[in-house]
C-alpha cells in the first residue's frame, strides 16, 4: 500500500519500518534542539510530517516497547487515531509516567505509527440485548488465570 506524505520541513524523517515484518512504521522526533519532558509531565512533539491515509483505514500511533519499558516514556492518549481526512502534521503527545526527567534527540524515534483497515457501525437502538454466558459480568468478571 502507498501512503502519500509530505514533510513540512527539510529536517523531518519520513517513517521507517526496524524489520521486514514489523507492524508499525517509526516516527521520528523533529526539533531544533534536545526536548526535555520532565517526571509527570507531557509534552507534544513534532515529526514534521503530514500524510494522506487511504479511505477505509486509519493511522494508529503507538508506544515504541523500548520507550515505554526503558524510559517511562508513551503517547499521553494510549494510542494515537489518524482519520483518512486528516492532513495536519502528525504529532505525538509524549506523557513521561517516571519520576526522572527525560531527554528525546532530534531525530530520535519516538513512536509507531501502524496503518489499519477498520469499519464504520451503523448504531441502531434497540430495547434488549441478545443473552451471552458473560452477561453483563464487567471487568475481572472472565477471571485471571
Amino acid at each position: 500500500m502507498k501512503v502519500p506524505f509530505i514533510k513540512l520541513h527539510p529536517d523531518a524523517v519520513m517513517p521507517t519500518y526496524g524489520s521486514r515484518h514489523a507492524a508499525g512504521a517509526d516516527l521520528y522526533a523533529l526539533a531544533e534542539t534536545e526536548i526535555l519532558i520532565p517526571a509527570g509531565k507531557t509534552v507534544f512533539v513534532s515529526t514534521g510530517i503530514a500524510m494522506e491515509i487511504p479511505e477505509g483505514f486509519v493511522g494508529l500511533v503507538f508506544a515504541r516497547s523500548s520507550m515505554g519499558a526503558k524510559r517511562n516514556l508513551a503517547p499521553a492518549n494510549k494510542v494515537g487515531v489518524i482519520d483518512s481526512d486528516y492532513r495536519g502534521e502528525i504529532k505525538v503527545v509524549l506523557h513521561n509516567h517516571g519520576d526522572i526527567d527525560q531527554v528525546v534527540m532530534p531525530g530520535e524515534r519516538i513512536a509507531q505509527l501502524a496503518i489499519v483497515p477498520y469499519l464504520t457501525a451503523e448504531f441502531e437502538e434497540c430495547t434488549s440485548l441478545s443473552d451471552t454466558e458473560r452477561g453483563e459480568g464487567g471487568f475481572g468478571s472472565t477471571g485471571t488465570k
